[in-house]
């Protein structure tokens, strides 16, 4: 029985500590303990107004919400910046009388990483998504709100993933 009581907490011991070096996020230990978001401005051909704050906003809030590190204005030990070079929509699929009857709203945000505590993680390169809804529906109202929300969820976790995670 006394056995029994030692191996237990010896298991223990080994999740309670391998849980400080890997959490639930995915992310290993991190070697900083600020970041700051830059603002993302809209620099695509076809502009549409609002998306780049939405986007600065929605990277924020992931990685407050998936890490400790704490939100600074300037000086983050982690620095997220870049720009939206692409916002586009385009016909996707086409009835048998030549009209599209799906569309697709493509984002592609280049984004340059800097990690002041270890330079070899700084990195500079495009990530994108898309998002596809009938022909017949206008990219307005809950529509848009939907593909942003896809795919500024999908780019951001990406972002995350190349800076934090390492996946």
């Amino acid at each position: 029985m006394k056995k029994t009581h030692y191996l237990l907490l010896l298991i223990s011991s080994f999740i309670l500590n391998s849980c400080s070096v890997y959490n639930f996020t995915g992310t290993g230990k991190i070697d900083a303990k600020t970041y700051q978001v830059n603002f993302f401005q809209n620099n695509a051909d076809l502009i549409e107004p609002g998306i780049d704050r939405t986007f600065t906003l929605t990277l924020q809030d992931l990685i407050q919400n998936q890490t400790n590190l704490n939100l600074v204005k300037n000086g983050g030990d982690l620095t997220y910046e870049g720009e939206i070079i692409d916002y586009r929509i385009s016909p996707m699929t086409a009835t048998a009388d030549q009209q599209a009857s799906q569309n697709r709203l493509k984002i592609r945000v280049n984004v340059r990483f800097t990690n002041k505590n270890k330079e070899a993680d700084d990195f500079e390169k495009p990530f994108e998504f898309y998002y596809d809804y009938p022909a017949d529906q206008q990219l307005t109202g809950t529509t848009k709100d939907t593909a942003l929300k896809d795919i500024f969820e999908r780019i951001t976790q990406d972002i995350f993933n190349e800076s934090l995670a390492k996946w």
